[in-house]
């Protein structure tokens, strides 16, 4: 990177969004946070077991810290709980000290003894830790440490924050025979009247993406806005990148290796070749260089800088 290029970056942080619980009969019940309906007490989420749990089942920590309710099943099959505390206190906080870190399922832990370490290697140096809005860490952040935020100042690159309310749906993998036919998840995302800003002239620079998620915030925004406005805006992103797309505001990407099948593979192929199909072949080719030279896959794995 040069002088004058501007690095985008995605500050939300992971939230301890898997909470353990106890059905009255004893029975032992996982409830996975993903979302606040209207900020208000209840919540979509995520349980287990989910087909023996129908409207009005109730569960508890058993502490007493939290307690809840399920209030309706969606089609996506995820339900809505109503969740109590005492003291009303949010159930953010009991997360933070009750909740395990949502990893990967590929990322295997023996026992819960190491949470306190996964909270702290699940998210990325500059994750705004009061912004605890995703269930997943936005992963091309982890490869930047602070020494490497430190010199790349030094060298005139600035950085720009956006947050995307990072969900489930990012890894919900494409089953439709069409890629055109697969039904994109929306996510809540911010951009702040400075980052809006450092998107438009008289911006010259290069405009660098640290991730799939800040890039689907960008061009989401950008869908919608050709001005930049003079408070932060917040929206639900829905769009859905993959070739043909032509990128509005986005000159580079910072990225992971991506699992088969993901919108995410969608969203480097359409970046490769903007406005073609060709970045599909290409992609192919890179992936299985990556392959051969035994390179990690996937959140804690390497990072490729496509310019």
């Amino acid at each position: 990177l040069r002088s004058g290029d501007i690095l985008f970056r995605n500050n939300a942080a992971v939230l301890p969004a898997r909470l353990h619980a106890r059905r009255p009969t004893g029975g032992h019940v996982e409830c996975f946070l993903l979302r606040p309906m209207d900020g208000g007490p209840v919540w979509r989420c995520l349980v287990k077991p989910a087909r023996r749990m129908g409207v009005g089942s109730e569960f508890a920590h058993p502490s007493g810290a939290f307690t809840g309710k399920i209030v309706a099943k969606e089609s996506d099959g995820t339900v809505l709980v109503r969740l109590s505390t005492p003291d009303d206190e949010p159930i953010t906080s009991v997360a933070n000290r009750l909740g395990e870190v949502p990893l990967p399922p590929y990322i295997e832990r023996p026992d819960s003894s190491r949470r306190t370490d996964d909270l702290e290697r699940y998210q990325t140096v500059y994750a705004e830790r009061d912004r605890q809005v995703a269930v997943a860490a936005p992963t091309a952040g982890l490869h930047f440490t602070p020494e490497l935020l430190e010199a790349l100042a030094v060298q005139g690159v600035r950085t720009a924050d956006v947050t995307l309310h990072v969900g489930l749906g990012t890894f919900k993998p494409i089953t439709s025979e069409t890629i055109e036919a697969h039904a994109i998840h929306r996510e809540l995302c911010e951009l702040p009247a400075s980052t809006q800003k450092a998107l438009f002239p008289p911006h010259t620079g290069r405009r660098v993406a640290v991730g799939t998620t800040t890039v689907r915030t960008i061009e989401d925004f950008l869908a919608h806005r050709a001005s930049p406005g003079g408070q932060t805006h917040l929206a639900e992103a829905g769009i859905f990148i993959h070739p043909p797309f032509a990128f509005r505001g986005v000159d580079a990407l910072v990225t992971n290796f991506h699992q088969p099948r993901s919108t995410l593979l969608c969203l480097v192929a359409a970046f490769l070749t903007p406005g073609s199909t060709e970045g599909i072949t290409w992609l192919r080719e890179i992936y299985a260089g990556a392959i051969a030279r035994e390179y990690r896959f996937f959140s804690y794995g390497d990072a490729m800088l496509i310019l």
